[in-house]
Parts: C-alpha cells; sequence; structure tokens
C-alpha cells in the first residue's frame, strides 16, 4: 500500500509539471517565413520528390535552365547548324563525281557539345612545326626520366656473338634497333665468329653507337650443341676485353636473335653485382608437333608457359631456378642449324643475366670475395654455361623484374638451313635460281612466324 501511494504520488507531481510549463514561442525561431523562402522551399521539397520518382537530381536540371538558358540556345543552335551544314556537304560530295573529294578550306571545325574541334590538314603543311613539336615532346620525357626515373644511370655494356649467315641482317637489325632506343650511354661489344667481316661491319656503322668490333678464329659449327659452346666462348673473350679496358658499367648479353623489352633497361640499372631476370622461351615454332604423340601434346598443352629465371619465396628470396621443360622433346629436337624441328635452349640462357663489370676486372676496389676470377674460370677447360660458374656461391644473385614474375625479354632461334647461301655472298646466275630459293624458304618462314606470334601472345597474356 506504501508502495502504490508513493507511485501515484510520484505521477501527479510530473503532470503537475507539464501543466505549468509555459507554451514554446514562435519568434524564438526567428519570427515567420518569407513568401520568398516558403516558395524556395516548397520548390525543393518539389524537386526532391520528382528526384525521388526519376531517380536524379532534378533540382539541378532546374537551375541549370533557369541561369544557362541563353548558353545552351546559343550552342543548339550553333550545332543545328553545323550538322545542318555537314548534311549538305554529304550530299554533295555523294552527288559528284570526283574520285577524291575534298572538305571546303573554310569548314574546320567540328562542334562536340559546347566545345570546338580545331581540324588541322595532315600531313602538317609546315615541317618545322612538326621538329619543333617533336623537339617539345623529346624534352618533356628527358625531363620526366631525370624527375621519375633512374638517379645517376650507369653505362651498359651489352655483348652479342654473331656470324655472318642468311637470317644475320634481319637478327642484328632488330637487336640494334632496341639498343638505339636506349635512354642510357651503351656500349656495344660484337663478337664475330670466322672474323671480321665487312657485311657486318657495314650493318653496325649503321647504328651510331659506340661499338668495338672484335672476332675469333673458329667458325659457326652447324650443330646446335657445338654453336652454344661456340658462343660461350665468345661472350667469354667480350668480357676478357671489360676487363682489359677496364670498361665501367652494367653488362648484358643481348643475343642477336632475341627480342627486349624497353623496360628491362631500367630494370637492370637496379643490379649492385649480380642479377637474373625472367626470360620468355619461345621454343614451340615447327612442325615437330606433329611428331609428338599424344600423351607429349597433352603434356605440352597443358604446361605452364616456359619460362626461364629465378624463383623466389613469398618474402621475395631466391630459393632456385625455373627452367625450361625438355622432356615432351625427348629425342625430337633440332641437332642441326636448319632442322625443322624445335630448338631447345639451355638449361639457364646468358641473356637472364646481368653482371657488374667489375666483378671481371683484374683488379677493383671493393670487388667481392665470392666471385671467381675470370682466368682461372677459362683456364679449367671446362664449358661454361652460365655466369654462375663465375660465382663461389649462387645464391648472391638479385632477382629481377618483380622477382621473376616479370617477362622482360624472349628467347628465340629461327634460322635459315645450314648450306644456303643466299643472300649473304652469293653472286646471282639466274633470275629462275633466285625465284626457287625465295619460294623454298617462304612456306617455312611463313609458318615459323605464325607460330612466332602465337607463342608472344601467350607470353605477354599468361601469369607467371
Amino acid at each position: 500500500m506504501k508502495l502504490s501511494a508513493l507511485q501515484q504520488g510520484y505521477i501527479n507531481r510530473r503532470s503537475n509539471s507539464f501543466r505549468g510549463a509555459p507554451p514554446l514561442d514562435a519568434s524564438v525561431d526567428g519570427g515567420a517565413k518569407s513568401p520568398a523562402a516558403v516558395f524556395w522551399l516548397v520548390l525543393h521539397g518539389f524537386c526532391c520528390l520528382i528526384s525521388l520518382v526519376l531517380g536524379f537530381r532534378f533540382s539541378r536540371l532546374v537551375f541549370f535552365l533557369l541561369f544557362s538558358t541563353n548558353l545552351y540556345s546559343t550552342s543548339q543552335q550553333r550545332t543545328t547548324t553545323d550538322l545542318s551544314d555537314a548534311l549538305t556537304l554529304q550530299n554533295k560530295m555523294s552527288s559528284s563525281s570526283s574520285p577524291n573529294p575534298q572538305l571546303p578550306p573554310n569548314r574546320t571545325r567540328v562542334v562536340v557539345g559546347r566545345h570546338g574541334i580545331l581540324i588541322r590538314p595532315w600531313p602538317h603543311p609546315d615541317p618545322a612545326e612538326v621538329m619543333k613539336a617533336h623537339r617539345i615532346i623529346e624534352r618533356v620525357q628527358r625531363e620526366q626520366r631525370l624527375q621519375y626515373g633512374v638517379k645517376n644511370p650507369r653505362t651498359m655494356i651489352a655483348i652479342t656473338p654473331t656470324y655472318v649467315r642468311t637470317f644475320q641482317t634481319l637478327h642484328l637489325t632488330g637487336v640494334m634497333h632496341s639498343l638505339m632506343n636506349v635512354p642510357y650511354d651503351l656500349v656495344w661489344i660484337v663478337v664475330e665468329a670466322g672474323g671480321t667481316t665487312n657485311e657486318t661491319a657495314s650493318l653496325l656503322a649503321k647504328s651510331g653507337l659506340q661499338v668495338i668490333h672484335i672476332g675469333i678464329e673458329e667458325k659457326m659449327p652447324i650443330s646446335w650443341e657445338n654453336r652454344h659452346r661456340i658462343e660461350a666462348r665468345m661472350r667469354l673473350q667480350a668480357l676478357r676485353v671489360v676487363r682489359e679496358e677496364k670498361l665501367d658499367g652494367i653488362v648484358m648479353f643481348a643475343d642477336d636473335s632475341n627480342m627486349h623489352s624497353m623496360e628491362l633497361f631500367d630494370e637492370i640499372q637496379k643490379v649492385k653485382w649480380i642479377g637474373a631476370v625472367s626470360v620468355g622461351i619461345l621454343a614451340h615454332l615447327s612442325d615437330s608437333d606433329k611428331e609428338l604423340s599424344v600423351v607429349q601434346k597433352e603434356d605440352v598443352e597443358n604446361s605452364p608457359m616456359p619460362v626461364q629465371g629465378p624463383a623466389c619465396n613469398s618474402s621475395d628470396k631466391l630459393v632456385g631456378w625455373h627452367t625450361f621443360n625438355s622432356l615432351p622433346y625427348q629425342g625430337k629436337s633440332a641437332n642441326y642449324i636448319g632442322d625443322r624441328a624445335v630448338v631447345l635452349p639451355r638449361k639457364l640462357e646468358w641473356a637472364g643475366f646481368v653482371l657488374n663489370s667489375r666483378l671481371v676486372w683484374k683488379e677493383a676496389e671493393v670487388k667481392p670475395g665470392w666471385v671467381k676470377d675470370l682466368d682461372i674460370v677459362v683456364g679449367e677447360g671446362e664449358d661454361i654455361e652460365t655466369p654462375l660458374s663465375l660465382l663461389k656461391d649462387p645464391s648472391v644473385v638479385e632477382p629481377l623484374g618483380s622477382c621473376g614474375r616479370k617477362v622482360l625479354l624472349w628467347w628465340l632461334r629461327v634460322e635459315a638451313r645450314a648450306d644456303s647461301k643466299f643472300p649473304a655472298r652469293l653472286v646471282i646466275g639466274s633470275h629462275s635460281y633466285y625465284v626457287s630459293t625465295v619460294a623454298s624458304y617462304s612456306e617455312d618462314m611463313l609458318l615459323k612466324l605464325i607460330h612466332i606470334t602465337y607463342d608472344i601472345y601467350k607470353v605477354t597474356n599468361d601469369v607467371i
């Protein structure tokens, strides 16, 4: 009873306090709204209601129509006039019998919305203006490289083994143009088998690069196995030139038939002593696939993209190497240059390595202790398959290209028959021999180019 009485008294006190509160005064909010404010408030609410129905800000459209009526009407009239002129011009062109109709010189503007676009004739009538535009673009690119590119770039030293053959000009021109586009100082060491020749020297002179052209007495053999050994000796001969001349920079091995990405030359600037990049292997280039068994074909089709390069763990540390799987082509690969069979790469190609030139110097101030002397390695008499033979500890190799996840160059071997004499050093005696020689190459080269294009598409689209 006492509890219920206390609750009843509390309720009565609350009701009396509410009854005694003064009424709210409307003047506290600032007085009554003006008619203009009420109108805009109602208009805004009406626009919000329409926006809910239409799905966009209808109020913005209303204000745009109210305050930009003159501008919109002017641009609309101009667009309508230009459209009518264009239709009239099209009718005149269709009715005219002239095979090469030309636009009137005074009609060079195209209106897109409210903006006009000036159309200039092409090619530009003033060559000086074209060269000025190219110089401006070149200056902008140079400033961007200075600001965002490699700071204090080192000289590039490219080593290329070659020899006079049918496709030498084709291959050497490709690597030459790649090196000509390098934005850094570059020294190109070209080692030619069989001695230096005028054919190679005249081709190198067109590059405008700093070229060191040397030769060796040994001629290039016709078997692929012996060719790989001779090319390794030619690269070692180039490294001796680097040591004797004390060329300071980054050494790369640019084979004449390889294809290089321009990103490669920026990436290898990061190397401190010796680095490795991933190489895409373009090996499926012949009719040897027809000779494979059904199981071998399935292995080739289901296998990942063939890549040679460093393999890293989740911490981006070197743990091994990706190598080319040659088991499906066991006994089916090419033995001699010009064979219509797949050409297999070595276990690890030289092209996938770059190194600091001071590693091969006889005397260097800060030469690391884990590198072997070049004379000792060559004097052992063993075949040097990769630059890893110059190292005491292969774990010191620096993986480049996002730790090997980027393919920055492609390995390719396409050659004519070993007994081919066209076009190098051939005196054509009759037109019939010329036609028959070209016809014998056209079918093979067409098939090879189709395979090359397909493999490059796979390399650039697959994920390593």
